[in-house]
């Protein structure tokens, strides 16, 4: 009996693996025939996949409502339940979202830098689509559209692979963009969705070299660190957000408490969120109180050093902070509070503790802010102003496939540039280079 479920253990494997492979070059070869069409007609093809999801958005979230209601029945927590919701309003932000892309100047084709050698010779280096671009994610259905509008955008083609919670309503709407594709004399194979309910799926598309030209893992950090360590196809990290706010000794109180709730309320489920909240301790006892009392009555529960909750005191109830809620991504409404002696002590708790995504300093001293813009590694360092600002739409950049944590190639929020590479043209008249 062992041995024959082993056999059937591997034959899926092997289907799935079959079925990625096949996706893969189905993917690569559409994608060399989108490399060169022109802005208009991409455009075009993302207008009436905006008015496609608008029209059958009825479609969508009854595919959706499956999904949640599995969800719920498994027991899947109110933040990620959060994430796989779908409205009518989300709906129509999505298709917004593809209009905004639409919108957008074309990367391809743009002079990265160029120049004319001194023999004559002209170079010129410009950007042109990556080809074949995997994503792999997690819970949001909306990621599903921004990632297809901005692979195609950029002239790629995108292979689609969500997780089994979200399965129903990324079919759903995927068969609606791959309907427009066809409708519109495109291969269907630019935007592809792969197997979700084998986690094999996920190995076969991280190691397609030579058919995949780059993976982007959004999710949790068990995700990206999975893809890294698995990938034989070149990798963009992303995403796990263990966000601080620094409030400093100079900081301006209320623009601190409207900075601070906002980072941490706006919305728990996302990586830009808060998760942890550093105060001078000068500005503590002023500060603390007025601000626990009012996140605890938004419903966040507060984890606190032994300082911060003594300032704080009878002001709202708290959590002892125990080592590992300095390095938790909550996700949640749930905050780690400390209390700290100078800017540097919040640097260094930083540089302990964050993922270099976001962090954020409320101050009025101009000293102080430039030692922790200069000094803070992250992708975004944001002056008085909400953690929830780094995002692709908020920096204008349309949809976003994700907001890198790494340093090469593409770093913060990514989209249209960062998914192509570049390519030198070289003219010549005869040229040949001497022995």
């Amino acid at each position: 009996m062992p041995e024959k479920s082993q056999t059937n253990l591997d034959e899926s494997t092997d289907a799935v693996r079959q079925d990625v492979l096949s996706a893969a070059r189905g993917a690569r070869e559409a994608a060399e025939q989108f490399a060169a069409a022109t802005r208009e007609t991409k455009d075009a093809l993302l207008a009436a996949m905006a008015d496609a999801l608008s029209r059958r958005a009825g479609e969508i979230l009854d595919a959706n409502e499956f999904d949640l209601t599995a969800g719920r029945e498994s027991g899947m927590s109110e933040a990620m339940l959060d994430r796989l919701k779908l409205t009518e309003s989300r709906v129509t932000e999505v298709a917004s979202g593809l209009r905004t892309v639409a919108g957008l100047p074309d990367p391809v084709g743009e002079t990265v830098r160029g120049n004319v050698l001194p023999n004559g010779l002209e170079l010129r280096q410009v950007r042109v689509p990556l080809g074949v671009v995997g994503i792999v994610y997690e819970g949001r259905p909306n990621v599903t559209v921004d990632a297809a509008g901005l692979t195609l955008k950029s002239g790629n083609a995108v292979l689609l692979r969500g997780s089994s919670s979200a399965a129903r309503s990324n079919a759903a709407l995927v068969s609606i963009l791959r309907d427009v594709l066809v409708e519109s004399g495109f291969s269907p194979e630019l935007v592809t969705l792969l197997p979700c309910t084998e986690r094999s799926s996920v190995r076969h598309l991280v190691t397609a070299r030579g058919l995949v030209d780059l993976v982007i893992p959004r999710g949790g950090a068990g995700l990206i660190s999975t893809v890294v360590e698995q990938a034989t196809v070149p990798v963009i990290e992303t995403g796990v957000g263990n966000c601080h706010v620094y409030v400093d000794r100079a900081a301006d109180t209320d623009k601190a408490r409207q900075v601070v709730i906002n980072a941490k309320t706006r919305r728990v489920s996302v990586c830009n969120a808060a998760e942890t909240l550093l105060v001078h301790r000068e500005a503590a006892e002023t500060l603390l109180p007025d601000l626990a009392r009012e996140l605890s009555g938004a419903g966040v529960t507060l984890h606190t050093d032994e300082r911060a909750a003594e300032a704080i005191g009878d002001a709202a109830p708290v959590t002892p902070a125990t080592r590992e809620d300095w390095d938790t991504e909550y996700l949640s409404m749930d905050l780690a509070v400390a209390v700290v002696d100078s800017p540097e002590a919040a640097m260094d708790h930083i540089s302990r503790h964050g993922t270099g995504h976001t962090e954020a300093i409320v101050s009025e001293d101009v000293s102080a802010v430039r030692r922790f813009t200069t000094r803070v590694n992250a992708a975004a360092v944001v002056v008085n102003a909400s953690t929830a600002f780094t995002d692709g739409g908020q920096f204008g950049m349309g949809a976003e496939i994700g907001i890198s944590t790494q340093k090469l190639h593409a770093r913060g929020p990514m989209a249209l540039p960062e998914l192509t590479t570049t390519k030198w043209l070289v003219w010549g008249d005869g040229h040949t280079r001497p022995r």
